[in-house]
């Protein structure tokens, strides 16, 4: 399953957001409870389902359909608060890295009130910069990997020239475990105008920065975006930095919360709710709803949790949803179940990519694959598009 950390320094919401998140996810997961351990647990992206369009009653089994939305499932982890200091082992320092080792993806959890210093520790409203930040997050992850590195590097650089191998894997390999890949390294040395062989500190911690970025995007949420001393802080980090998502985690937890007693109509990600059950609202209840409508819901078009997950799965990792079936005309698997599974899968990948991520054995048994909506036989080299419905044929 996709792993995706939500980080950030302690008081910004980060756990809010984490739990708002999975708040609801038993069944999506596809067992009775959806916590994996003390730090991890299971939510969702959303795309559209074909049963829709299709005009057919879908019978999901790794996934879930609410009203023609498919609820794909991922992982997320909870990550340790982070304090300056963490890669030379402050505060949780050493926890804090370790949980980010084989997220594909970062949700960066900011106070945009500006009312968290450096550390977490509460400080009046608007009184602290909430974009230092972002660059502290970065710097940490970076000299992280910076530490891996750094203490062998001058070994390394040896034994790829002595032996003549490629830099990039021998690179790899004293990365392993960090959940690095190979081509990230390739793309990130290639950004570099220098030769490895010529790399002093500098050098070293600017081709990490760059890697960070290829193989670990981050995604900003910028939480609490409810509060006054936000609006303003909000806009300079969208002036400053991409995927800059304002967010209400409390506000995403409250109406979760309401909707699972009955009292709303609300699904994570609708720009608005409905009230079912007034007589049951006390008026200290009212006024929160109203005062989320208006000051997150109708402000920004949602609470930014939904979206921060779905744009870090389909923005940042450029990812598209297929659709696995073993009878291209039923659009079913053998027991007959409608449009069963739903497969994240990195957008340019092609029919056999697809066959591996189903299972190996159907991966090496490959000989081609049926577009279902066309009824065409593709080969290896189609590229999948985004909502396909396949049938692998294997030998």
């Amino acid at each position: 399953m996709l792993q995706i950390a939500v980080t950030g320094k302690p008081n910004v919401g980060k756990s809010s957001l984490f739990n708002s998140a999975t708040l609801s996810e038993a069944e999506v997961a596809g067992y009775p409870f959806t916590t994996i351990d003390a730090n991890k647990a299971v939510s969702h992206v959303d795309t559209k389902c074909p049963c829709k369009e299709l005009e057919v009653e879908c019978s999901p089994k790794n996934s879930k359909c609410e009203e023609g939305v498919r609820l794909i499932p991922v992982e997320l982890i909870d990550v340790a608060g982070l304090v300056p200091g963490a890669h030379e082992g402050r505060g949780l320092g050493n926890k804090f890295l370790d949980d980010l080792r084989q997220a594909k993806v970062l949700i960066h959890v900011i106070d945009a009130s500006g009312s968290t210093d450096e550390e977490g520790r509460p400080v009046e409203a608007g009184t602290y910069d909430p974009l230092d930040d972002v660059d502290f997050l970065e710097t940490e992850v970076t000299m992280w990997l910076y530490a891996i590195v750094e203490r062998n590097w001058e070994r390394l650089v040896r034994k790829a020239m002595s032996e003549r191998l490629d830099m990039g894997k021998v690179l790899h390999d004293q990365l392993s475990g960090t959940g690095v890949l190979l081509e990230d390294i390739l793309e990130a040395r290639r950004e570099m105008e220098t030769d490895y062989t010529a790399w002093e500190k500098e050098e070293l911690v600017e081709f990490l920065g760059k890697l960070l970025k290829i193989a670990k995007p981050t995604i900003i949420v910028a939480n609490k975006a409810d509060l006054p001393t936000s609006a303003e802080n909000i806009k300079r980090l969208q002036e400053k930095y991409p995927h800059v998502i304002p967010a209400s985690a409390e506000s995403e937890m409250a109406l979760t919360r309401a909707a699972q007693a009955g009292l709303i109509s609300y699904h994570s990600g609708d720009d608005d709710f409905q009230i079912l059950e007034v007589d049951k609202l006390n008026e200290n209840q009212k006024k929160a709803l109203e005062y989320v409508r208006a000051n997150v819901l109708k402000k920004y078009g949602s609470t930014g949790v939904q979206r921060a997950l779905n744009e870090a799965v389909f923005d940042l990792l450029d990812m598209i949803v297929v659709y696995p079936v073993e009878d291209e005309h039923k659009l079913c698997d053998q027991k007959g179940n409608v449009l069963p599974d739903a497969i994240l899968i990195s957008k340019g990948s092609k029919p056999r990519d697809m066959a591996y991520v189903i299972h190996t054995d159907i991966g090496e048994k490959f000989l081609h694959a049926v577009d279902a909506r066309k009824n065409m036989r593709v080969g290896s080299d189609h590229e999948l598009e985004d909502g396909d419905i396949i049938s692998i044929i294997t030998r």
